[in-house]
């Protein structure tokens, strides 16, 4: 079937689509006809191609110079639907995850920053800090909030110092104190000084409490038997960076 038949063919874009996924999410043979797929879908012009296109971005093939050009390509294509995008868009965040870098990629380029702000906590809301297999998700999600000061931000992550990973916890960490959240204080104390909390995990809240120069009455001594070299504790119970 030549392009023109295609998409001169009997069926809506959605459905044509779920005819050319196969081809799209094929991760070996020929790189063309991938990428014939991807083109063909990119004719249609339109939002119900996007569950498909976004598939792309669940996998990775080699040399790695044609992965980022056909990730490029999905890139744009997805983006010049603007926001008729969208709506496809987060329904693939909330349901996988894995590319959600990518699906923050293509949000920020599309909607204002409040907007995708507005997406991200609903989303780490609903994850919630319970257990998952894969945390990167969680990862992605905060790493992207650090620095944005937008006050529905902080009360979203607070939770996440507890969350079942480090990993998560460190993201969490260091965003919030990006934002220097003050009511990220005692719960980043507590969870300093706690007797389960890792070492790396509380090496971060050291270096989060001299960035943000929170004081740390009420766990000063257990602060000061965790503060190393490049941290002190003065005298008024403030982390302080040495020099």
């Amino acid at each position: 079937m030549g392009l023109f038949d295609f998409l001169s063919g009997g069926g809506t874009p959605g459905e044509k689509a779920l005819k050319l996924k196969a081809k799209v999410t094929q991760k070996y043979g020929e790189a063309s006809a991938r990428q014939g797929a991807i083109a063909d879908l990119a004719k249609l012009k339109s939002p119900d191609t996007v569950p498909v296109l976004m598939l792309r971005f669940t996998f990775v093939v080699d040399p790695q110079t044609t992965d980022a050009d056909e990730k490029h390509n999905v890139f744009e294509t997805i983006t010049g639907l603007e926001d008729q995008a969208v709506p496809h868009v987060i329904e693939f965040l909330k349901k996988n995850d894995s590319a959600s870098s990518w699906a923050l990629k293509i949000l920020d380029e599309v909607l204002e920053e409040p907007q995708v702000v507005a997406i991200v906590t609903e989303e780490l809301t609903r994850l919630g800090a319970e257990y998952t297999r894969d945390p990167e998700k969680k990862q992605v999600l905060l790493h992207w909030l650090e620095g944005r000061h937008d006050e529905r931000v902080g009360p979203a992550l607070v939770p996440f110092l507890h969350d079942m990973s480090d990993d998560v916890k460190l993201a969490a960490i260091k965003t919030l104190a990006s934002l220097k959240f003050e009511p990220m204080r005692e719960p980043l104390l507590t969870l300093a000084t706690g007797e389960e909390t890792a070492k790396r995990v509380q090496m971060a809240c050291i270096h989060a409490l001299a960035e943000t120069g929170f004081p740390t009455q009420g766990y000063q001594k257990k602060i000061e038997a965790l503060v190393a070299d490049p941290y002190v504790l003065d005298k008024s119970g403030v982390v302080k960076k040495k020099g």
